[in-house]
């Protein structure tokens, strides 16, 4: 019985396994539909009541669907420790620990049905494939995070200097100076705070330069940890 639960519950190619995975992507996306449902104003009780009865039967499949890779586990606390373990259990806890009691502080826990959607990650051969090209290249990711930090951080520290006397209620010290310097850098620039001095000005040119380049870094190293990886599948 165990073999055969495993045979399914797990990805594999086989029929069983894959409607057993196309139903639960399908639940899935049902009740993040309903999620985003409840969200609308002056919803009539009898929709409320068909949404609420579409989430007890999501949460009741998942529960099952949960409980069965415990049980077909090969080490049970690795899974439930593990990542997908965890959203699992995140997937449904929320139901739970609000079922029946009628506080508003416990609304909050309704954002976690949110994590439902990474439930698809397992599923998705395709995703799996990029999350392996992601881990291939977290060296070169975790460099890249640092170094922009690194440069928000002295991007932050030159504005401040150039603009500080010129604009002191937008850049009152380094702290509020980073607002200014995420913008630039990631090339957003909302427009709200920007420099008016020559010194300011040129700085946010190179600044913007850099920018830029910031944002073509990672397309090229994913690209590149993608190829690699399906070089070495093939």
């Amino acid at each position: 019985m165990r073999a055969f639960i495993k045979s399914f519950v797990e990805f594999n190619d086989n029929k069983l396994s894959r409607w057993f995975a196309f139903f639960i992507q399908a639940l899935i996306l049902l009740s993040l539909i309903t999620f985003s449902v409840e969200t609308l104003p002056n919803l009539q009780p009898q929709t409320q009541a068909v949404l609420r009865v579409i989430e007890i039967f999501c949460v009741v499949v998942f529960t099952i669907e949960y409980v069965l890779r415990i049980y077909v586990a090969d080490s049970k606390p690795r899974f439930i420790f593990s990542f997908f373990g965890l959203i699992d259990l995140i997937a449904i806890l929320p139901f739970y620990l609000s079922f029946g009691v009628d506080l508003r502080s416990l609304r909050a826990l309704r954002f976690l049905r949110l994590f439902r959607i990474l439930k698809l990650v397992r599923y998705n051969r395709a995703m799996n494939h990029f999350v392996r090209a992601i881990k291939s290249a977290k060296e070169e990711i975790l460099l890249f995070i640092f170094i922009t930090l690194m440069l928000i951080y002295f991007s932050a520290v030159g504005i401040y200097y150039f603009e500080n006397e010129a604009q002191p209620e937008h850049f009152t010290s380094i702290f509020d100076s980073l607002w200014w310097a995420i913008i630039t850098l990631t090339t957003v620039g909302y427009g709200d705070v920007y420099p008016i001095t020559v010194g300011g000005k040129v700085f946010t040119f190179f600044i913007l330069m850099i920018g830029l380049g910031i944002v073509a870094i990672p397309t090229g190293i994913i690209s590149s940890a993608l190829t690699r990886s399906v070089d070495k599948k093939e």
